[in-house]
């Protein structure tokens, strides 16, 4: 995804934050209309910021943007020369120049576009992220973030759609939960806001500290810690003590803190320690203060199950009976932090059942017409071993059509460290327990493929493919009518492609999985 964010920023909002100055008398606080990091797509007075990234160097595309109709650049010093050759006016913001920022010059016409030369772009758009949430933000804003190893994005939608059914409310769209990413969603943040709803995402210590810093949150969702990151952090322990850096950082319970936890998860429960704010619990035991039980999988329609809810400070419990289209058996954890959100935020059980089941902005796993007439679930969001037995679990639940089969076409999970071979041994002994046809791709999915062979499942279910274009051709000629499809694993061994060349035009069905 190429990110666009429509702003809530102005030239006044971008000077005061990267100069720390005035805005000048000459300076119009003309809007920016858009914040993006790719140039093709700049338009009319948006500010494109210049990344270097993993594939291209967007300071290569500064002429292109400003062709384009940006108003605005940040970039880095190598970006200066090209910014100025295009006809923008630089705005030198980097260490010992700030004596050169408090003037513009005298003829300059309302449309020449400005480019602020930083240090680094991502400490730049932290600043302007972080102006926009102290200083242009509604007086009662109350931010709630959410990390965790698995569910963070679909929980961050969930929530977002339970709160919007009281509040005014911003979410960050898709997955901008990074250093970058989130202080991008900030500048979408704007006085009409009363909620916003924030990932964060971590590849090492102290990444998180830095997003709260940036978001100052006043409720926090930690959804899980498992093996996701490991070849960065490199045990579950560390990867806990990133993740609770995210209730290390939210205000006392007499400031309006909470920390909304998991307490199915032995990791989290920890957390509970290590913070003032007030401790909600949720999860499957009834030790919680919202729990769920009964659960039923009604398959393509949802699951069905009771909520729960001990009234704080009391021992009365409110029970509740919920049907939302949610997939799968796991997904009530979802349900279970938005409801705790709406919860602990004032909503009603009557608001908080509207937005469970208001599935406007679905995402993550995605059911689509297939090839041969079969059924696609794409599921090549992420890949971790707890979510792709999450998403095998779901496949148990489904039942096809008569004559049609199971099938899994797993990849490799990536950066599991340690925990890789047995991640995907795992994997492969759940997968010999639900599926009718076992596809893998990749060298790691060729030990997914093993694993289920070693547990028993008949060899002739199981074919192991190098890459993305043999899985293609393979699933061409071997998928049926009526076939369940599951495809799920990494995106660096082309998931995703084999999602967009078995899938069939026709109305897709959204439904969040995890």
């Amino acid at each position: 995804m190429r990110p666009v964010i429509a702003t809530q920023i102005t030239q006044h909002t971008l000077w005061q934050a990267l100069t720390g100055q005035m805005p000048p008398l000459a300076l119009a606080a003309q809007p920016i209309a858009n914040a993006v990091l790719d140039s093709r797509d700049v338009g009319t007075n948006d500010l494109f910021v210049a990344f270097v990234g993993r594939q291209a160097d967007g300071h290569s595309y500064i002429s292109a943007a400003l062709t384009r109709g940006a108003s605005t650049i940040i970039c880095e010093e190598r970006g200066r020369e090209q910014a100025l050759q295009s006809g923008a006016v630089i705005i030198d913001c980097t260490t010992g120049r700030w004596e050169s920022v408090a003037s513009l010059p005298a003829t300059m016409a309302p449309t020449t576009p400005l480019a602020y030369v930083v240090d680094d772009t991502t400490s730049a758009l932290q600043k302007v992220g972080a102006f926009q949430r102290m200083h242009r933000c509604h007086p009662d804003l109350r931010v709630i973030a959410v990390t965790g190893s698995v569910g963070k994005t679909s929980s961050k939608e969930l929530i977002g759609a339970v709160l919007s059914q009281h509040f005014q409310t911003l979410h960050s769209p898709g997955n901008l939960n990074s250093e970058q990413g989130l202080p991008f969603t900030l500048l979408s943040l704007g006085l009409q806001h009363e909620r916003a709803v924030l990932e964060m995402g971590m590849e090492a210590l102290g990444e998180i500290h830095t997003l709260c810093t940036l978001a100052r949150p006043h409720v926090g969702i930690v959804t899980n810690v498992g093996p996701t990151h490991l070849s960065k952090l490199g045990t579950i322990e560390r990867i806990a003590q990133a993740k609770a850096e995210l209730i290390q950082a939210l205000p006392s319970a007499d400031d309006g803190g909470v920390a909304i936890l998991n307490w199915d998860d032995e990791f989290v429960r920890q957390m509970a320690g290590l913070t003032k704010a007030r401790i909600f619990r949720y999860g499957l035991t009834t030790e919680a203060d919202l729990w769920a039980d009964a659960i039923e999988s009604a398959g393509m329609d949802g699951i069905r199950f009771r909520f729960h809810y001990r009234q704080p400070g009391t021992q009365k419990v409110e029970t509740l009976h919920a049907r939302v289209a949610l997939l799968g058996r796991h997904s009530i954890q979802t349900a279970l932090r938005a409801a705790a959100v709406g919860l602990v935020e004032g909503l009603g059980w009557d608001e908080i059942i509207a937005g469970l089941q208001n599935l406007v902005n679905q995402l993550r796993l995605v059911v689509v017409p297939g090839i041969n007439n079969s059924t696609i679930i794409d599921d090549t969001y992420n890949a971790s071993p707890a979510s792709t037995i999450a998403a095998l679990n779901l496949l148990a639940d489904l039942e096809p059509k008569p004559f049609g089969r199971r099938v899994a076409v797993l990849g490799d999970m990536l950066e599991l460290g340690q925990y890789t071979e047995e991640g995907h041994k795992l994997v492969g002994r759940r997968a010999a327990d639900v599926v009718d046809l076992l596809v893998t791709v990749g060298e790691l999915g060729h030990a997914i493929a093993q694993e289920a062979l070693s547990t028993g499942i008949d060899a002739a279910k199981v074919h192991t493919l190098p890459d993305d274009h043999q899985a293609v051709e393979f699933l061409e000629k071997a998928l049926r009518p009526d076939d369940l499809v599951l495809v799920k694993g990494s995106r660096a061994v082309g998931m995703d492609t084999i999602v967009t060349k078995i899938v069939t035009s026709g109305t897709s069905r959204r439904a969040k999985a995890h």
